[in-house]
């Protein structure tokens, strides 16, 4: 049996990705700062733990409690999913702000370490374990204006790229970027002002010229990558950049 721990699945992406799971009566444990009432009406599959995932400490003493080891017990197959993540601060350095820099490194960075080591400590006995970061394009080229998420990226890819070379037995990992999605992080984006962010046009144009891709659809690439025999061959990949089918 597949089981899969999931984060952010509130909204956009992450709650495409847990729609298609349950549809397919995988069990999932999803953790987010809010519920996603639409899920948890219909789908008998889903656990869901409301946890500030930017609270480290609070994350810790969720992670002792021993529900995610509970979680994956019984599993043959198990997969693990950071998803969540914020693109806050938006603003050039020296504007930013100590706290919501602290808060966005806790979420987009500690949190899926965190909850890597937790997943790798406790499926130590099964032959094939997944871990992928949702990661972003952001992280390999860099956007004046997005320093904190740019740099939080980053480091989900090195981190994916050192587990992988941890060699661990029947672990595959990779920081995969899902492409330009159509969610409330793009809305965010059009909404910054150019001297914050100078890229923003671009990504203005992507709306207005339908370029954007539809929650739903970025799941059913994820998913389709991370549940293929490629999955993890290389520690980072594009969406955008697979081959189809």
């Amino acid at each position: 049996m597949l089981k899969v721990v999931l984060t952010g699945h509130s909204q956009g992406l992450g709650a495409a990705l847990a729609a298609a799971l349950l549809d397919r009566c995988v069990p999932v444990l999803a953790l987010s700062r809010s519920k996603n009432a639409a899920l948890a009406a219909c789908h008998a599959h889903l656990a869901e733990v409301r946890l500030d995932l930017a609270d480290s400490e609070a994350l810790a003493r969720w992670l002792a409690g021993g529900t995610l080891a509970r979680f994956l017990a019984g599993a043959g197959r198990a997969w693990l999913v950071n998803n969540a993540g914020t693109l806050t601060p938006q603003a050039q350095a020296g504007a930013q702000g100590a706290a919501l820099l602290a808060r966005a490194v806790a979420l987009n960075v500690a949190a899926p370490m965190m909850l890597a080591d937790a997943f790798v400590g406790a499926t130590a006995a099964l032959a094939d374990r997944r871990v992928l970061h949702v990661g972003s394009g952001a992280g390999r080229q860099p956007y004046p204006g997005w320093s904190m998420y740019c740099a939080s990226k980053a480091a989900l890819d090195m981190h994916a790229r050192t587990l992988a070379a941890e060699n661990h037995a029947g672990l595959r990992i990779a920081s995969v970027a899902p492409g330009v999605i159509d969610t409330a992080m793009q809305a965010q984006i059009r909404r910054t002002t150019p001297g914050d962010f100078p890229a923003r046009e671009r990504f203005v144009a992507l709306k207005d010229t339908g370029a954007l891709t539809s929650p739903g659809a970025a799941a059913a690439k994820v998913l389709a990558y991370l549940e293929s025999g490629a999955f993890g061959e290389a520690p980072l990949a594009d969406v955008r950049s697979l081959p189809a089918g």
